[in-house]
């Protein structure tokens, strides 16, 4: 099975809060994650009220856990200002990190280096310490700006996933389509899960 991983979740503020917390939910059932490590933006928290109806106190303290259905043992809350936090650092053992949704200021400011508060800072230190970073953007249309900054990070290293459901394996609700993307997310942190994801070729034409 491997080692037990450490992973950060960051919630910025777009739509999708659905994703965050199916991710959550699915990391911290996980036999394979000992520790996730969690950022909410004030837009984040935002989102969560408007899309769930989930509030998230201000600051995050382990009530956070109980209103995402989360157990309390694996999840770490940050403050996002609190810029010498653990996860600030490259010393710090961290396996990888998804920023679900990941609005496109957040993605401008990781691209340019501009790290005014910690998703910006632990996106950067993933970015330099070559390790796994994964970005779920939301948004539509798409600008030359967010073009360019997704290209940047991608020659960077980082995966660029958009918030972009699959229809292959025939979802038949909206929690269908969201768990199946975030089994999308968990195959790039190389981590297993009993979904089905890989596509196998449709029916032949004949």
């Amino acid at each position: 099975m491997g080692e037990e991983r450490s992973i950060t979740v960051a919630v910025t503020g777009a739509s999708g809060a659905c994703y965050a917390q199916r991710l959550l939910q699915l990391l911290d059932a996980s036999p394979r994650v000992r520790q996730i490590n969690l950022l909410i933006s004030e837009n984040g928290r935002r989102v969560f009220a408007e899309e769930l109806d989930v509030d998230i106190p201000h600051p995050l303290n382990p009530e956070v856990a109980d209103r995402l259905g989360l157990s309390r043992h694996k999840l770490v809350c940050f403050q996002l200002n609190d810029l010498g936090a653990p996860i600030s650092s490259g010393s710090y053992p961290v396996d990888g990190m998804v920023i679900v949704p990941c609005s496109v200021g957040t993605l401008g400011a990781i691209a340019t280096g501009a790290t005014t508060n910690l998703i910006h800072r632990a996106a950067d230190v993933m970015l330099k310490e070559g390790r796994r970073l994964i970005l779920v953007v939301r948004e539509t249309p798409l600008n030359a700006i967010h073009l360019q900054n997704m290209l940047t990070l991608r020659q960077l290293g980082a995966v660029i996933l958009p918030a972009m459901p699959a229809f292959y394996h025939r979802p038949r609700t909206i929690e269908d389509l969201v768990k199946h993307f975030v089994y999308r997310i968990l195959d790039h942190l190389g981590i297993e899960h009993p979904q089905e994801t890989m596509w196998r070729g449709g029916r032949a034409w004949t």
